[in-house]
């Protein structure tokens, strides 16, 4: 027998030095410690983290140096960079070649014994789905803010994205070597615009070209990072000009934490002496409370700050079994139980994921999933609650970027992959059919811009239907649609760049060129005074009739809710029997589909049923169903109706030579300038502007700025717009529908 094993071993070792001819140098080595990462840690030893920030803070460049300090890569690339290699986590082509991150990517290291799960999501408002459904099922974030441009517009969205799903997040001031870097104006920002009780807890030892390193507020001490990339950590004493602004800071620290925290508010009152302990103990049970911002510093790029921020993310961000996660348990004829999950690690409780991802691979659909209790075996059996479809598991996996490691099994608070199971973003899975739990879904925001789309070739249709089949399913505020009126496919996004990104992906994945349309805003129709009706359906056509009367108001909403739609049944008696009720409702919503104005939505619009009449034998849903529609038709004619469209806050970014040229630019544009801020030669203007008048903007501002200005913009609201604008739809509506008289009949009455 020991024989045996001796002969088993010595065939192992001759295997690997044989491949290890044909592999690169390190494959051996990383087959070594492939189980270092397969290993399973203690629930308390796992983080859940996702790298949120604005466009350009740096998101990619900091997850780089995370996996390189902690040893899950041995060379560090730039996300654009002269080698035309790439970040890791940027693994699709077009991400490398524009510099920007695209889709979400899932990686896991190991830092100080801990399992470190990362999510580096994009910072586009185009790609917000992707920060949506990253922040739905982590655990915690650190969210990045760029130390010249601070607090931005999409720092502001993340910043509500965390609020939504309650994620608690430390703070991370980056890019201090840059020109005009000023962390204290970013912390000022912090409190003002994100309203956040933040404090340093490290100080930048010089700025711009001078940063040296750190000081840890806490500890009173200075961080040097030496070496070629910053790996060698040095600790040393403040330097001699800093001690007293560190003292300052450590007291301002303290104050924060005091007015949160009644332990160390305790001691603080009673002047005993706080030592460093009580204050990182303080800022972790903040932390989880989301009333306290810890706030580090760095400068990722030049390989400074990183280490002591992976040592923040253990001491003060959650664990899993730290957060609590609620379901909803399902019994026919009952109303749905809130239950609170069991995150512990053991087999004990019934296995139940959330799928929050669709990506599909080489090797058919991969599934995104986090487990929130139980655990799941590669064979075992899992049901999708929402279809009750049964799906055997062949293969688990965890992702490092698009590279995958296979794993046996997976605990709750893990955060891994299937392959080939059909479902939906937003699907629970359990193994117990019978003990059915629904998570809550992902919020998905609704699309702002819509293009007609086409095969440059004809040849290439099926190429085309697999691509938007595929992409609508990958991503949830990609819509696709077929115009019967104008004969038109149009797809529908959060912007520009979002179906331009489409576009490309399906020339360069499925060989399918595609020829995109001048982009059409989501226009909205709405009433501007509340109209009455009284309509009355009625057809006898021989046997049994259709027979309903229908009078309510149709009145617009304030316009918070302008982009909503109500319905209020106020009818008393018996005039319109209950149970038909309900066609009118579904009356009322199918017209607010298109509208007769400009074949827009109907938006902020609220549809009061007051009384009506029935016939005992001529009556149905369906004859209320027309009724409601021919209602909506009458007030189309006897009402005031407006077009409402999108408006977007913009933020632009530029040296102040060219501010008044800007300013000219957004009011050219029809934008309302709501602010200015300026510091070290730039200036910064916040407007609103509507989203119509924006195509083209990125273009125009680099020419007018000589390619130094940036800008940002995210949606604000639905609000009026200019009678030129609505004259311009409805006139063209009118064309496209052949409403209008023809050119030959217009000459005829001219002669």
């Amino acid at each position: 027998m020991t024989l045996l094993k001796i002969l088993h071993v010595t065939k192992k070792i001759r295997k690997l030095t044989t491949l290890s001819k044909y592999l690169n140098p390190n494959s051996v080595r990383c087959m070594a410690s492939y189980e270092k990462y397969a290993e399973h840690k203690p629930i308390d030893k796992i983080r859940n983290i996702g790298i949120s920030a604005h466009i350009d803070s740096g998101k990619t460049t900091l997850t780089e140096r995370i996996l390189f300090y902690t040893g899950r890569i041995e060379e560090m690339h730039e996300v654009k960079g002269k080698d035309n290699v790439g970040a890791v986590m940027d693994s699709m082509e077009l991400e490398r070649q524009r510099g920007i991150t695209i889709q979400s990517a899932a990686t896991y290291t190991i830092w100080k014994e801990h399992n470190i799960n990362i999510i580096d999501t994009p910072g586009h408002v185009d790609f917000t789905v992707e920060v949506e459904r990253s922040l739905r099922v982590l655990d915690a974030a650190v969210l990045v803010l760029c130390a010249v441009g601070g607090v931005q517009s999409q720092s502001l969205t993340v910043n509500r994205q965390m609020k939504r799903y309650n994620v608690p997040f430390l703070a991370f001031i980056n890019k201090l070597d840059r020109l005009g870097a000023n962390p204290y104006r970013v912390l000022s920002q912090m409190r003002s615009k994100l309203n956040h009780n933040a404090a340093f807890v490290q100080l930048p030892i010089g700025l711009e070209g001078n940063n040296k390193g750190i000081i840890d507020v806490i500890t009173q001490q200075a961080i040097y990072f030496d070496g070629s990339f910053g790996e060698d950590m040095r600790f040393d004493e403040i330097p001699q000009d800093m001690r007293t602004e560190c003292t300052d800071r450590r007291h301002e620290l303290i104050e924060h934490l005091s007015n949160v925290d009644d332990t160390l508010g305790d001691l603080f009152l009673e002047g005993k002496s706080i030592e460093v302990g009580d204050i990182k103990s303080a800022i972790r049970r903040t932390c989880l409370k989301r009333t306290f911002t810890p706030v580090f510093v760095g400068t990722a790029l030049k390989n400074r700050g990183v280490q002591p921020l992976l040592d923040g993310v253990l001491d003060y961000l959650p664990h899993p079994g730290e957060v609590t996660n609620v379901g909803l348990k399902e019994e026919e004829g009952k109303e749905p139980i809130q239950i609170v999950l069991d995150p512990a690690r053991n087999d004990n409780k019934p296995f139940v994921a959330l799928a929050f991802k669709l990506e599909a691979g080489k090797f058919g659909q991969l599934t995104y999933m986090r487990c929130y209790q139980g655990m799941l075996k590669k064979g075992d059996n899992i049901y999708n609650a929402r279809t009750k479809r049964k799906v055997k598991i062949a293969r688990l996996v965890r992702l490092h970027s698009n590279t995958m490691e296979d794993v046996n099994e997976v605990y709750a608070g893990d955060i891994f992959a299937l392959f080939g199971v059909d479902c939906a973003s937003g699907d629970t899975f359990v193994t117990d059919i019978k003990d059915t739990i629904s998570l809550e879904s992902i919020y998905v925001p609704d699309p702002v811009v819509s293009m007609a789309i086409s095969p440059a070739n004809s040849k290439d249709r099926d190429n085309f239907s697999k691509a938007i089949a595929r992409f609508t399913k990958e991503d949830p505020t990609f819509h696709f649609c077929f115009d019967s009126d104008n004969k038109e496919t149009i797809v529908s996004g959060m912007g520009e760049l979002h179906l331009e990104i489409y576009a490309q992906r399906m020339e360069r994945e499925y060989n399918c060129p595609v020829i995109m349309g001048k982009p059409k805003v989501a226009f909205r129709e709405s009433l501007i005074a509340p109209c009455e009706f009284d309509y009355l359906h009625k057809k006898q056509s021989g046997g049994q009739g259709q027979y309903a009367r229908v009078t309510g108001i149709l009145e617009p909403l304030p316009p918070q809710k302008n982009t909503m739609l109500e319905f209020t049944d106020e009818t008393v008696g018996t005039n319109i029997p209950k149970p038909f009720v309900p066609g009118v409702r579904r009356g009322y919503l199918a017209m607010a589909e298109k509208g007769l104005l400009s074949g827009n939505k109907l938006s902020g619009l609220k549809f009061r049923l007051i009384d009506g009449a029935h016939h005992i034998v001529d009556s149905s849903e369906l004859a209320f169903y027309l009724a409601a529609q021919g209602a909506v038709k009458e007030v189309f004619e006897k009402g005031s109706w407006q077009v409402l469209e999108p408006i977007m806050t913009v933020e632009v970014t530029a040296p102040d030579e060219f501010q008044g040229a800007v300013i000219a630019n957004l009011n050219k544009r029809h934008g309302i300038v709501t602010g200015t801020e300026g510091i070290e030669g730039w200036f910064t203007i916040y407007a609103e502007v509507p989203l119509n008048d924006m195509f083209g903007y990125a273009g125009e501002l680099r020419s007018t700025t000589q390619g130094k200005g940036e800008f940002s913009m995210e949606y604000c609201r639905y609000s009026p717009c200019l009678p030129e604008i609505q004259e311009k739809l409805v006139y063209e509506y009118q064309k496209a529908m052949g409403l209008l008289p023809s050119e030959k009949m217009q000459k005829k009455k001219k002669n």
